[in-house]
């Protein structure tokens, strides 16, 4: 066995051993961006010559040159950059704000479970009404004006995060737990140490999911009486009757959510690199 074993290293050191220890040339790939972008703009390119056929009716379904005119004429007026700061500014807030209490209240239910046997079952009730349904109480209690908005886009980010971390600690490996009681780790260590990292990727899927209905929920937010906004600027379109502003509107609120949604991936993906997961490799 020994000697087969040394002629095998000694063919293998000479190049001719067996081919799977070669290494075959990698194809190459295509950059994820762009192959990101074949679908959108294939149906970007697919819209603007049905438009141009005659195929649909360009007052209902503008193509993508008059949508893009449309934006750039706001634009130039500084409206646009208005509506946009607008939306902005409450989707960060609103954000930042139901993360913070989902953070804070799952990490306590997740981990102390008479907390979460009184807590959990409100909250999952609370879950369950429609964000739309927030908006009369929210405008009786708060107004029209900004603090509504970002309450009902925090109320929107909330349920994911505090889901996701909820369930990522009590889905904490036992064996991790133990190794911390014999270490005699007391309660804020045991969670600051072992249980909020073994958690942290359920965490930042919570994060990006809360980051999706945040934008969702900026629309709901942004019809209470709003003058400016992405929102706005669908009830503008809506009420003259112009379907380019419209789906303008729509077009950027696809592109934020998924530039903010790509930026958030980016700068958390560091906290992950830890996890030798399938997604992680080629």
């Amino acid at each position: 066995m020994a000697a087969a074993l040394e002629r095998l290293a000694r063919s293998t050191d000479r190049g001719d051993g067996p081919v799977l220890a070669r290494s075959a040339p990698r194809a190459p790939r295509v950059p994820a961006a762009l192959l990101g972008l074949v679908l959108p703009v294939g149906l970007a390119l697919l819209w603007e010559l049905a438009a141009a056929r005659g195929w649909i009716t360009r007052r209902l379904l503008p193509p993508p040159t008059a949508i893009a005119v449309q934006l750039h004429e706001l634009a130039l007026t500084g409206e646009l950059a208005r509506h946009l700061e607008a939306t902005l500014r409450r989707v960060a807030l609103g954000f930042a704000l139901g993360v913070g209490a989902a953070t804070l209240l799952g990490a306590a239910t997740g981990t102390f479970e008479p907390l979460r046997r009184l807590l959990d079952p409100t909250v999952q009730a609370l879950r369950a009404i429609p964000s739309i349904a927030w908006v009369p109480l929210f405008v009786l209690w708060f107004g029209i004006f900004e603090t509504p908005k970002v309450l009902l886009i925090a109320v929107g980010a909330f349920f994911p995060v505090y889901l996701a971390l909820e369930a990522g600690i009590r889905g904490v490996d036992r064996k991790l737990v133990e190794v911390g009681r014999v270490y005699h780790l007391g309660p804020l260590s045991m969670i600051g140490r072992i249980l909020l990292p073994a958690a942290l990727p359920a965490w930042l899927t919570g994060v990006r999911g809360g980051l999706g209905l945040a934008w969702m929920f900026v629309i709901a937010a942004e019809l209470m009486g709003a003058s400016e906004g992405l929102g706005y600027l669908l009830v503008d379109g809506q009420m003259s009757g112009n379907a380019a502003i419209i789906l303008g509107a729509l077009l950027l609120f696809a592109v934020l959510g998924k530039a903010s949604d790509a930026l958030l991936v980016a700068s958390t993906r560091r906290l992950v690199a830890w996890q030798d997961s399938f997604g992680a490799g080629g």
